[in-house]
């Protein structure tokens, strides 16, 4: 098919060269799906002529600066030698910011490894000195409002949050025993941009003896232990799975034995993706350190399998390992040791 028209003979030759298939410089068109000719011969355009390619009716037109579909091929951008296509994280993959209510993931995930992290879970842990124990955790942590895209697994933006919990032990060698229970409710605003992410928060935290410890304990006296803490912490997305973090608090107000200033970090190693039905390993370790115990501190490692669904929600199970001055407030003095498994789900 032929038209009138007016580019230079060098610029068909580019074209020609840009757009047909491989084996069109042997002067012959193979259909992909049968590896057949297609009967059409193509010849190097002369000036003035513009070339199609295909069997649809009005024929597909190539203009010079165009790109067609190709037996039904999408068009692309032209990659030039040792360019690679946009990974994670880049801006070519990314909608507009916009205002979003109630979002489904978070821009600044909670500490896989932290015992005093609002989410669903428990530990069935054996201390050496004490024997075994069940620590549970009852809360969430949601998104509130967020200024960002829209990606489902690692979205962009500014982010406010909302999260809480409760945080009770229970002495499983003396008739499931209440020994204490921790609470906490925070309020975090984040931001993530690239492998960057960093958080400002506020969380209160109160910690109060169990009525039936008190009952069979009468010379323990409870401790009010109290914070109101103002959190800046900061996250490293060293690939896409990994995730290195460390994180400052300091405490405003606070009573019962705790002092202003705690520090905690760690690396949660996580796929982010949506899992198969099968699910896929993660590892996880997170230190604390503590004004109140001399800058003393724990240390937690968790190793096991996950299951993470459509919208971020996380499902773990795992084993445990804690070493260090006890998460339960209480008996923040204590040090213990303990080996445990756990099951943890992240909303």
């Amino acid at each position: 098919m032929r038209h009138s028209a007016t580019p230079v003979r060098a610029l068909n030759w580019i074209l020609f060269l840009m757009i047909a298939p491989p084996c069109a410089c042997l002067g012959q068109v193979t259909t992909p799906a049968t590896g057949a000719p297609s009967g059409q011969v193509l010849q190097p355009p002369q000036e003035g002529e513009v070339v199609w390619f295909g069997d649809e009716k009005p024929p597909l037109l190539v203009q010079p600066g165009q790109m067609a579909e190709v037996y039904g091929v999408s068009p692309v951008a032209p990659q030039m030698p040792g360019q690679t296509q946009p990974q994670w994280g880049t801006a070519a993959q990314r909608s507009p910011w916009y205002w979003q209510w109630l979002p489904d993931t978070l821009t600044f995930p909670a500490y896989m490894a932290s015992g005093r992290e609002s989410r669903m879970g428990a530990v069935w842990s054996y201390e050496k000195d004490h024997g075994w124990l069940w620590d549970i955790a009852l809360g969430g942590h949601v998104g509130i409002a967020r200024y960002g895209d829209d990606d489902p697994d690692l979205p962009y933006g500014w982010q406010l949050d909302m999260e809480g919990a409760a945080f009770p032990r229970l002495d499983l060698d003396s008739d499931r025993q209440m020994m204490c229970t921790d609470f906490r409710f925070g309020v975090p605003l984040s931001v993530r941009r690239g492998c960057f992410e960093t958080k400002l928060a506020y969380y209160h935290l109160s910690s109060h003896l169990g009525d039936d410890f008190i009952l069979e304990n009468q010379g323990y006296a409870p401790v009010n232990y109290v914070r109101d803490t103002v959190v800046w912490a900061v996250g490293l997305r060293i690939v896409e799975s990994l995730r290195a973090y460390a994180e400052a608090g300091y405490a405003f107000y606070y009573k019962g034995g705790s002092k202003p200033w705690e520090f905690q970090f760690g690396v949660d190693w996580s796929r982010i993706r949506p899992d198969s039905f099968s699910g896929s390993p993660f590892l996880a370790v997170n230190g604390r350190i503590r004004e109140e115990v001399n800058f003393g501190g724990n240390l937690t490692a968790q190793v096991g399998w996950q299951r993470r669904g459509e919208g971020g929600n996380l499902l773990r199970l795992g084993f445990q390992y804690f070493n260090g001055k006890t998460d339960a407030y209480q008996f923040f003095n204590q040090h213990e040791e303990q080996f445990g498994i756990g099951l943890w789900y992240d909303f």
